[in-house]
């Protein structure tokens, strides 16, 4: 029997989480599925919860922690679906919320990348869902607090797209990696997750690696997950989190978008990444809880 779908989910001391994720997936889903984990080492019992309580679901276990797009390429590698789906060990799928991503993918063959409308644990938009191909400028808007003074401008709110009505489907420059649907097709033609970007910026490079072949990315409302954030890695390591996504991002601005730009403002624009990273590191030494990124509500 085909598959319609493999979902790949990369785990690092969240065993409670991915249980329950596990569980939403097995409540909510009706397509033919299978579920492979690649778990980083974790030290909290994961992989003999994953054999005692989900003989079906496939494990493979990894002697270090080798990052998100290294651990998802494992999962892609061993996939069989028509389509692969990046999920989060952090996240609740609702129901029919996958059938549907399968659904819509299947109606609009353009389509090569879709993501789900994500939402909070008090389930308002996880704005990070869509988003742009976070230029300088749509970065400048965010953290000065433009893009929050005119949410409703398509020149200061591209980064989150906060423009475009959340319930409304319609594409993106990029959608997130905590649950992203990719045709096997896409992934045959492009290939697997650049392995440069530890964590973080992956999805964004994949979608970027998608569009330039040709293959649309659209953001779909009527499938819908919860993603908590900030657990497992990101909490386990925090402050290793926060290096790797400004690495990648560093990264992710070389590979894509510094040849767009003059060589002077390029600097500058590094040296502002390094500044960026200094204080996220000093702030997180001050916080009660240690995480990278925002805290989800």
């Amino acid at each position: 029997m085909t598959l319609d779908l493999s979902i790949c989910i990369p785990t690092l001391q969240a065993k409670d989480m991915l249980r329950e994720c596990l569980r939403s997936i097995y409540a909510h889903t009706h397509c033919a599925f299978e579920i492979i984990v690649v778990d980083n080492a974790s030290r909290d019992g994961t992989v003999e919860m994953l054999r005692d309580e989900f003989p079906a679901v496939r494990v493979i276990v990894n002697a270090t922690n080798v990052g998100f797009a290294r651990a998802i390429n494992q999962a892609l590698r061993a996939s069989t679906g028509r389509y692969a789906l990046l999920l989060n060990n952090d996240t609740l799928v609702l129901p029919d919320a996958l059938d549907r991503l399968v659904a819509f993918a299947d109606a609009h063959p353009e389509i090569g990348i879709c993501g789900p409308k994500i939402l909070n644990r008090d389930g308002t938009l996880q704005k990070q869902c869509r988003r742009s191909f976070a230029t300088p400028w749509d970065l400048f808007c965010y953290f000065s607090g433009l893009s929050t003074l005119f949410p409703r401008s398509p020149l200061f709110a591209r980064y989150l797209m906060t423009y475009r009505d959340e319930n409304e489907t319609h594409p993106a420059d990029a959608v997130s990696g905590a649950c992203m649907l990719i045709r096997r097709a896409v992934i045959e033609q492009i290939g697997l997750l650049d392995e440069q970007f530890f964590a973080y910026q992956e999805d964004t490079d994949y979608c970027f690696r998608a569009k330039r072949a040709g293959w649309q990315v659209y953001y779909y409302p009527q499938a819908q997950i919860i993603h908590y954030g900030g657990y497992g890695g990101s909490r386990a390591q925090p402050y290793r989190s926060i290096w790797e996504w400004h690495r990648s991002y560093f990264f992710y601005y070389r590979k894509h978008l510094a040849a767009r730009y003059f060589f002077l403002f390029n600097w500058f624009y590094y040296l502002v990444m390094v500044i960026k990273l200094l204080s996220a590191l000093v702030i997180n030494l001050f916080r009660r809880e240690k995480f990278a990124g925002s805290r989800k509500p």
